[in-house]
C-alpha cells in the first residue's frame, strides 16, 4: 500500500465523523518505519485527529494484544483529553500555576501532557493509588510485606506487596479487552457495601455482583432502596450505627433495613433477620477471601506472612473477621481508610515504562547485548524526564527482563540486579527464573533451554512525600474516649454490649481488648473478640488477631 492510498482511506474516515484512529502493524515492534509512515500521512491529511500508534504504545510482540491496547488507548483519548483540558482549565482559573499530575495504573503519575498521548496507562490507576497508600502508611508502622484490602461500595480490590514493592502485571483486561501496560495487580470481586443479597434458584444465598449504587443505596439509606445489601446487614448486627452516619449528617433507618432483610431473605429461608444478615456477612467475607487466596496461596504464597491493610468506607468493618479466615496475625487500620486513596496521590513518584521485545536464546546472550537494549530504553526514560522536569539526583530506573521456557506461552518477571550487568549477573538471572518459575509452577527443568523475550525499563522520577500527621497525646483511660455501648452480633456470641470508641479521640493507646466498635467520620471499624488493638503514635489502629 502506497502512502497516498493511506491517505485515501484516512480522508474517507475523516468524512465519515471518526473520532480517532489506531494504527497497529503485525510486526512494527521489530521495524515500525511503516507506523511513521502512517502517522506522517495523517499528521498531513488530518492534523486534528487523535491517533495512537502501536510502536509508540507497546512495542512488543504479541499483536493481539497490542492491537487491542493501542485501541483502547484511542478510543480513550478523546474524552480523555477534553477532560484534562477542562481541568487544567479550572485549574488555571483558580489562579493555582502549578501543573496538575494524573495517577497511573502502575501506582505513578505522570504530567497533563503525557497522559493525553497514553490514556490507557489511567485505566485501573484509582485502586492503584490506594495500593501506593496502603505502603506508605505501612511503612511507618513498621511493616512491609502486605495485603492491601480496599473495601468501598461496590467492589473489592486486594494486591499483594511484598518489601514495600508491590507485584505488577502486564495480563490485566479493560473492559474484557487484554491491555498490555504494566500496573500494579490489583484483584477486583463484586463485593462491596452495596452488594445486593439474594436467594439464587436453588434458595441458595448469594451477595453480589450487582450492587445497589449510591442511588437508591442500601434499604437504611431511606431513598427506595428495595433490595438488602451488606451494609443493611451491618446495620441490622449493630455494627454500623444504627441511627446516623457520616457524624451525624446521614439519618440511618435500621427498621427499613431489617424489613428487606426479613421480606427477601430471611422469611423465604425461615430464618431470624439476624440470623440471615449474618448469612450475608459470612458470603461476602467468603468472597473477599477468595480473592485473597488467588494472589496468595494461588501463587505461592502464605497469607499468614503478611499485614492486611484495610481502607476504603467499608474496609475496616470486615478486616479482622476476614484475617482470622485467613490466618493472618495482624491488621492495620490507616487514620483515614476512606481517603487512603488520596494520600497514594500525594505520595506517587512519577513513573513511565519502556519496553522492547528482544527474543534471545539465555544459553547465547552476552551482556553486552542485553545492556545495548536497556541503554536505549533507559535513554528513552531519561529524555521523557527531561520533559516532566525531573532533576538528575531523583532519578531512578528499575528494570526486568520477562523469560520463559522455550515453548511456554508466557513469561515470568525478573528484575535486574544492577543497570550494567556482567557473566555474574547473567548467571544470577537463571538462578531467579528457577526460583520464580518454581513458585508459581510448582517446579523448576534445570536442564530446558531458557529463552529471553522481553526487556522492561521503568524510568522513575522520586517526588517529595508529604509527612504524616503524629497523635500528640496518649490515651491513659479508653474509657475517656467511648461514646456509648451497642449490642453488636457475633456469630460465635451472639449480641454483646460493646463499647463505642470515638477514634477522633484515641491518642496513643496501649492494649484493648475486643469485641468493641471504633467510629469515626468516613468509616467504622469492627474488633471482634478474641481480638485486640492499640494505637500507634502515627494513629494507625494495629490489630492483633
Amino acid at each position: 500500500m502506497s502512502p497516498n492510498q493511506v491517505k485515501e482511506i484516512l480522508l474517507k474516515l475523516k468524512k465519515e465523523n471518526v473520532a480517532s484512529v489506531a494504527v497497529c502493524f503485525l510486526f512494527s515492534y521489530l521495524n515500525h518505519s511503516h507506523e511513521e509512515i502512517v502517522e506522517k500521512c495523517i499528521k498531513e491529511v488530518w492534523p486534528d485527529v487523535y491517533y495512537s500508534i502501536s510502536s509508540t504504545i507497546i512495542p512488543e510482540f504479541r499483536e493481539f494484544e497490542r492491537l487491542s491496547t493501542t485501541v483502547i488507548n484511542s478510543y480513550l483519548g478523546p474524552k480523555m483529553k477534553q477532560y484534562i483540558d477542562n481541568l487544567h482549565q479550572r485549574v488555571s482559573s483558580m489562579g493555582i500555576d502549578v501543573e496538575p499530575y494524573i495517577t497511573q495504573s502502575n501506582g505513578g503519575v505522570m504530567s497533563i501532557s503525557s497522559t493525553v498521548e497514553t490514556p490507557v496507562q489511567t485505566a485501573l490507576s484509582g485502586p492503584s493509588a490506594g495500593v501506593v497508600g496502603a505502603i506508605y502508611v505501612a511503612e511507618s508502622a513498621g511493616f512491609n510485606n502486605l495485603i492491601t484490602y480496599d473495601m468501598g461500595g461496590t467492589s473489592t480490590d486486594v494486591s499483594l506487596v511484598m518489601n514495600g514493592t508491590p507485584e505488577y502485571t502486564t495480563k490485566r483486561k479493560v473492559c474484557g479487552l487484554p491491555s498490555g501496560i504494566p500496573m500494579i495487580d490489583v484483584h477486583a470481586v463484586g463485593a462491596g457495601g452495596g452488594s445486593i443479597a439474594h436467594l439464587d434458584n436453588a434458595g441458595a444465598l448469594k451477595v453480589g455482583p450487582e450492587s445497589a449504587g449510591a442511588d437508591p443505596g442500601p434499604a437504611a439509606y431511606g431513598l427506595g432502596g428495595e433490595n438488602p445489601v451488606v451494609t443493611d446487614a451491618n446495620i441490622v448486627l449493630g455494627r454500623i450505627n444504627p441511627t446516623h452516619f457520616l457524624g451525624g449528617r446521614m439519618t440511618i433507618h435500621a427498621d427499613l433495613a431489617r424489613k428487606v432483610i426479613s421480606e427477601k431473605l430471611a422469611s423465604p429461608m425461615n430464618m431470624t433477620v439476624e440470623q440471615a444478615a449474618s448469612g450475608i456477612i459470612s458470603v461476602v467475607n467468603s468472597n473477599m477471601a477468595r480473592a485473597i487466596r488467588v494472589i496468595t496461596v494461588e501463587r505461592g504464597y502464605n497469607p499468614s506472612d503478611f499485614t492486611l491493610v484495610a481502607y476504603g468506607g467499608a474496609g475496616p468493618l470486615h478486616a479482622v473477621s476476614l484475617a482470622r479466615e485467613m490466618n493472618i496475625g495482624k491488621v492495620l487500620l490507616p487514620p483515614n481508610p476512606g481517603t487512603l486513596c488520596s494520600l497514594g496521590l500525594l505520595t506517587a513518584d512519577i513513573r513511565k515504562s519502556y519496553v522492547r521485545t528482544s527474543m534471545m536464546n539465555y544459553d547465547s546472550c552476552s551482556p553486552d547485548a542485553i545492556n545495548d537494549i536497556f541503554r536505549n530504553l533507559m535513554g528513552e526514560g531519561q529524555d521523557w524526564l527531561d520533559t516532566e522536569h525531573v532533576s538528575s539526583e531523583n532519578r531512578r530506573f528499575h528494570n526486568v527482563i520477562e523469560m520463559r521456557y522455550i515453548g511456554q506461552n508466557y513469561e515470568l518477571q525478573i528484575p535486574v540486579s544492577s543497570n550494567t550487568l556482567d557473566m555474574e549477573d547473567i548467571q544470577a538471572l537463571k538462578e531467579a527464573f528457577f526460583k520464580e518459575h518454581e513458585k508459581n509452577y510448582g517446579y523448576f527443568n534445570p536442564t530446558a533451554p531458557i529463552q529471553l523475550v522481553n526487556f522492561r525499563s521503568e524510568a522513575i522520577g522520586i517526588v517529595t512525600k508529604p509527612g504524616l500527621s503524629t497523635l500528640e497525646h496518649k490515651t491513659e483511660d479508653p474509657a475517656d474516649c467511648i461514646i456509648e455501648y451497642r449490642d453488636v452480633f457475633f456469630d460465635e456470641t451472639g449480641f454483646i454490649n460493646c463499647p463505642v470508641y470515638d477514634r477522633e479521640k484515641l491518642g496513643q493507646t496501649e492494649r484493648i481488648e475486643g469485641p468493641c466498635i471504633i467510629e469515626q467520620m468516613d468509616s467504622t471499624s469492627v474488633i471482634p473478640p478474641k481480638a485486640w488493638f492499640l494505637v500507634d503514635h502515627y494513629g494507625n489502629i494495629i490489630v492483633t488477631v
